[in-house]
């Protein structure tokens, strides 16, 4: 089994939870239930999948759940788009975040081909 801790994708994922728990204060009390819950739970998902695949014996369900933690940070990309169009977040706000999602979404499919090219 893998340790998650040495993993860069994880630590990456932990940075970016409190980037977006910071970055939804931000946002109007009336999304509470909304785009702030939606946003904070699928920042969650993407260090927690990756954790949870680490425990996962076969490298082909390892990789299945980097492609949860994966598909989670494109859903957070997209609330915070939404944030932008909805005039919640200035482009100025969301900007540098994205560009970080971005990032780390790269990474994460870097890391998928390296494991898919090994087995």
């Amino acid at each position: 089994m893998r340790n998650f801790r040495e993993l860069n994708v994880w630590k990456d994922g932990r940075i970016l939870v409190k980037e977006i728990y910071t970055l939804t204060k931000l946002l109007p009390d009336s999304e509470r239930f909304g785009l702030i819950s939606q946003a904070n739970r699928s920042s969650i998902s993407i260090p927690a999948n990756i954790a949870e695949g680490c425990g996962k014996y076969s490298e082909k369900d390892f990789v299945r759940f980097l492609q949860i933690s994966l598909g989670s940070a494109y859903e957070l990309e997209t609330h915070l788009i939404l944030c932008q169009d909805l005039g919640f977040l200035s482009p100025d706000a969301a900007d540098c975040v994205i560009e970080k999602i971005q990032r780390l979404q790269q990474k994460i499919v870097s890391f998928i081909k390296h494991i898919e090219s090994n087995q």
